[in-house]
């Protein structure tokens, strides 16, 4: 959510940076935003004075009943009463220019960075750079779910039964391998200097909607029936909150925290749900990185979070590339974004395995999330946030780009320790 006050001094720049999101239909919005606020600062100018001459007069009405001037005192309470009367009114016309406003202002998207490129949809990302050499080798890699079936490793029939499309089991050596990636990733961001966090996998419609825009919202996230409570689709969306109606001090920035949860997703209007293999589930888990920061130091941030996950990657010999997301393909509440993408010798591209994003102060100023500077004046933070690792999609990338031609998978020295000192996966099938 952007600033009102941008709204109020710029709004030609507001409806450019709609244009260049490829969202013309919002912009009416901008307009009813500056005439709902000229109404509802006129109604306050009017309350203020109604409040003011009502002060005045009830003063004197004490006066005129100790002078005996009883009916001109009934006059003056007459006249205050109206005007009561009429504060109400306009308190409760102030109540709905505000909501009008919000409702309008929580889907204009945020301001784009300058550094964006503009285009319509995800196909127009722009590639920024690859790293590790994309090899296909010169033996056939099969599908995953073959290669997690010859480890006797997956079963997704049973989880049809159980749970429908979206869903799996794991077991044995690529349920380890699986839970080995998590906690190589949870020391990975340690050793980098971030605070572990496991949070809530449930949090409250007011810090859904200070998190995520209303589409995302509506597409992504599970209701728990007849609570308050939503499953989360990613542990940002806990450690962002968790930061809701705080002021923090400068000597607090920047909040560096990598999480863990699982993950739940509705995936609305996806495809790919009933395909076979664990690419686009319902349910995953994740190692995800949170900065919160002073907003002149976000743009570093940024470099530093997705370079985290390519090191990452790169340290389980997974060849990635990051992927800019152009204007159109970008969240409202994003100011930039990337993808980074592993490389898949099987179909021979790249494919999503995380995505880095900086949110300017959107999400801090949706959920009041404030910080008191030396001089005592209060500003927003800027919040970031990237996927560390998110299997089971991360172990296609994995398995594919480690597998041997003898249908073995190496193990890269620093995922041994997890894997109980094992350096190969031997089939069973």
């Amino acid at each position: 959510m952007i600033d009102i006050e941008l709204i109020r001094t710029n709004p030609e720049l507001v409806k450019e940076n709609i244009k260049k999101k490829f969202q013309d239909d919002k912009l009416p919005m901008v307009d009813e935003v500056l005439e709902f606020d000229k109404e509802f600062r006129a109604a306050r100018t009017r309350a203020d004075e109604l409040r003011n001459q009502r002060n005045v007069k009830s003063k004197l009405i004490g006066g005129l009943m100790a002078k005996g001037e009883k009916d001109e005192a009934e006059k003056v309470k007459a006249e205050v009463k109206a005007m009561a009367d009429e504060l109400e009114a306009i308190a409760a016309k102030e109540k709905d220019f505000q909501a009008k406003i919000k409702e309008r202002m929580f889907v204009i998207p945020n301001i784009i960075d300058e550094s964006v490129p503009i285009g319509k949809d995800d196909s127009e990302n722009v590639e920024i750079e690859k790293f590790g050499e994309p090899v296909v080798p010169d033996y056939e890699v099969p599908h995953h779910i073959d290669i997690m079936e010859s480890f006797d490793g997956v079963d997704l029939d049973s989880a049809r039964k159980t749970s429908g499309y979206g869903f799996y089991y794991l077991k044995g050596d690529i349920a380890r391998l699986h839970s080995a990636i998590l906690s190589y990733a949870r020391d990975f961001m340690i050793d980098r200097g971030f605070t572990y966090y496991i949070p809530p996998y449930m949090i409250r419609s007011s810090v859904v909607t200070g998190v995520m825009s209303f589409d995302d919202m509506a597409n992504m996230m599970y209701k728990i029936e007849g609570e308050d409570l939503y499953l989360i689709g990613t542990s940002e969306h806990s450690m962002i909150g968790k930061f809701i109606d705080s002021i923090l001090t400068e000597d607090q920035l920047p909040q560096t925290l990598t999480s863990y949860s699982p993950c739940f997703r509705k995936e609305v209007g996806s495809k790919g749900l009933e395909e076979r293999g664990v690419y686009r589930i319902h349910q995953f888990e994740k190692q995800e990185m949170v900065v919160v920061c002073k907003p002149e130091e976000s743009k570093a941030w940024y470099d530093k979070l997705w370079q985290n996950s390519v090191d990452f990657f790169r340290s389980l010999d997974i060849p990635v590339r990051t992927l800019e997301c152009c204007s159109g393909d970008l969240a409202d509440l994003k100011v930039k974004s990337c993808d980074v993408e592993a490389w898949s010798p099987r179909q021979k591209k790249y494919f999503e395995v995380g995505s880095c994003s900086n949110l300017g102060d959107a999400q801090a100023r949706r959920l009041q999330i404030r910080v008191r500077g030396e001089d005592g004046r209060k500003y927003l933070p800027h919040t970031l946030n990237n996927t560390v690792v998110a299997p089971p999609r991360m172990l296609i990338a994995f398995l594919e780009n480690n597998l041997n031609g003898d249908g073995t998978v190496s193990i890269p020295e620093a995922l041994r320790m997890y894997m109980g000192g094992k350096d190969k996966l031997i089939p069973v099938k």
